[in-house]
């Protein structure tokens, strides 16, 4: 296949992007800024000649402002904005060019569990409803900003991802040093579920999506056994042989992040399960929390 890849850069483009070049897919990176020789460039809310999208098979959008950090009115604005207005010019480009050329069919626009809100011990489905809050917003709309490309027939799926085990960045990627200096500990009361994933099967659960013309539509990217904090903190630093009895006292997180969005990120409880993705027959690498952090660790 050839995939054009928006994000390509981040902690899920760079893994994603080695994983199809390993399996003998071409990749195509499509920039913001001046483009490299291999790349394209695209502008959020400018335009974009869908014949810049020629050849492609598939277009995986993952673009988009980083969540984490301290959300002013302005810094809303621009976290909005950058998946909504970003994903609408992806969208129409697809849209015109599969209405021109039959490629490419397929486009997998990224989401969040954001969608949920914060919802406690529920557990959610696919079936689930949108929560409240400002990330179930800002789901809600950049799902829909990918509207133009369904209307027009291509294969959308929105991955809703929930916390990425990696090393090389994410929440984990932050918690890390901290955990190796003994520091570690669980945030607030600890009892907040967090649906995680590791980064092998959010690239596995994407390239399955591509090559598997059932998959369509929004589809839970987290693995099968949703942790609360404290067990989370309590395995990570088992793995790491390290303590972690050094708990982050919700006050605390509110003066680092802000209120609304510690509340709503490291303190959210979303119990989410992967519904979608078992049902289409996908085997996840890393199911247990255990294996998946020695694994990302090693």
């Amino acid at each position: 296949m050839k995939v054009f890849i928006t994000g390509a850069s981040g902690l899920i483009g760079k893994a994603l992007s080695e994983h199809l070049r390993a399996e003998g897919h071409t990749v195509t990176p499509m920039v913001r800024g001046t483009p490299k020789a291999g790349e394209v460039q695209w502008t959020p809310g400018k335009p974009l000649d869908p014949a810049v999208l020629a050849g492609a098979d598939a277009v995986v959008h993952l673009a988009g402002k980083n969540v984490a950090t301290r959300w002013t009115a302005k810094t809303k604005k621009e976290l909005f904005a950058s998946r909504v207005t970003g994903t609408k010019t992806i969208s129409d480009a697809v849209a015109e060019s599969f209405r021109r050329t039959g490629k490419p069919d397929v486009l997998i626009s990224a989401s969040a569990i954001g969608f949920y809100g914060v919802r406690g011990d529920e557990t959610l489905t696919e079936a689930s409803a949108p929560g409240a809050g400002f990330l179930k917003e800002i789901c809600v709309g950049w799902e829909a900003a990918a509207q133009s490309a369904k209307d027009a027939g291509v294969r959308v799926v929105h991955p809703r991802i929930g916390v990425v085990l990696s090393d090389e960045g994410g929440a984990l990627g932050k918690m890390l040093p901290i955990f190796k200096l003994g520091g570690g500990g669980k945030l607030g009361d600890g009892r907040q579920w967090w649906s995680w994933i590791a980064i092998d099967d959010v690239v596995g659960g994407m390239i399955f999506a591509l090559l598997n013309a059932q998959v369509q539509g929004p589809v839970n990217f987290t693995a099968p056994n949703p942790a609360t904090n404290a067990e989370f903190t309590k395995v990570l630093g088992e793995v790491l042989h390290r303590p972690a009895i050094f708990p982050v006292p919700r006050f605390a997180l509110h003066l680092a992040m802000g209120a609304e969005a510690a509340e709503e990120t490291a303190l959210a409880s979303v119990r989410v399960l992967p519904s979608r993705l078992l049902e289409y027959g996908y085997k996840f690498t890393h199911a247990d929390l255990r294996e998946a952090l020695q694994n990302v660790l090693n």
